[in-house]
């Protein structure tokens, strides 16, 4: 039965509060299952399970799904639907918001692979994204539709257009590349913007520790895009510009660069300088 018949028979309708559009295109499904499970077997939290078109593929290829879903009137259709893998317990079905719940905890005890899945609702991508950054050194894989605007920041290189303090974060702990692209009509109902899909696989070691050093130089940076360096970071840590300049030669950092040209290592440098 199709979404919106299958909501209609039940007097639903997608919530925008929840950020609802239902994913229907069953090849893009199927792919991200794919790149969730790159070996079948382990275990996957798939994040906001909507009506299980994620949901059923991934039970095709993991051991375990931990299905979150926070909207209340499809658990149950959730949990009629997919008796059978709950049954037999394949399917943990959380009714829960997913940037409360414990991603590690809730995959502990079951096979590895351990990834995270989801088509992330546009209000909370970035709460979400910087969870999976968290915990990327207990994760071994993360899939997620996000905006497609989202996306091109998410791979975005230094020195381009897109590349800023998002890019920097992710990349600081993720292998980021992008899957696919999934244009508006690829959900139910039809948003304003097209999405892709980005696989995520974590740095050992990460690039860069996401120390409070870290975030400052960073944000600092990313304040003002058309500043340089030397007056985006004039009041880092305290230091005089005298101080500063030192820093930064040792470093390799050009005081005269603008923020949006220095990769994660040389943010990771920066930041190193602070405890010196």
């Amino acid at each position: 039965m199709a979404i919106a018949e299958l909501l209609r028979t039940r007097g639903l309708s997608p919530k925008k509060g929840f950020g609802q559009n239902f994913l229907v295109d069953v090849d893009a499904a199927r792919r991200i299952a794919e790149a969730a499970t790159t070996t079948e077997g382990g275990a996957v939290i798939e994040i906001g399970a909507g009506l299980g078109a994620l949901t059923r593929p991934l039970l095709d290829r993991a051991t375990h799904v931990v299905a979150i879903e926070r909207d209340r009137d499809l658990v149950p259709i959730l949990r009629e639907q997919l008796a059978g893998p709950i049954e037999e317990g394949r399917l943990t079905l959380l009714e829960a918001d997913a940037a409360q719940v414990d991603w590690v905890g809730a995959l502990s005890g079951h096979a590895r692979p351990h990834a995270v899945a989801g088509n992330l609702p546009y209000h909370i991508t970035g709460r979400l994204l910087e969870q999976a950054t968290t915990v990327a050194h207990q994760i071994d894989r993360a899939v997620f539709m996000v905006q497609l605007e989202v996306a091109d920041r998410l791979v975005a290189a230094p020195g381009s257009a897109d590349y800023g303090a998002l890019s920097v974060f992710v990349q600081a702990a993720f292998d980021v590349r992008r899957l696919l692209i999934a244009r508006a009509g690829a959900f139910y109902p039809r948003p304003e913007v097209d999405s892709a899909v980005v696989v995520l696989t974590p740095w050992r070691p990460r690039r860069a520790e996401e120390t409070d050093a870290f975030r400052a130089a960073v944000r600092a940076a990313f304040s003002a895009r058309r500043k340089t360096l030397r007056n985006a970071w004039k009041n880092l840590y305290g230091w005089s510009s005298q101080e500063l300049e030192r820093h930064a030669k040792d470093a390799g950092i050009s005081l005269d660069a603008r923020g949006e040209t220095l990769s994660v290592e040389a943010f990771a440098r920066i930041a190193a300088a602070r405890g010196r």
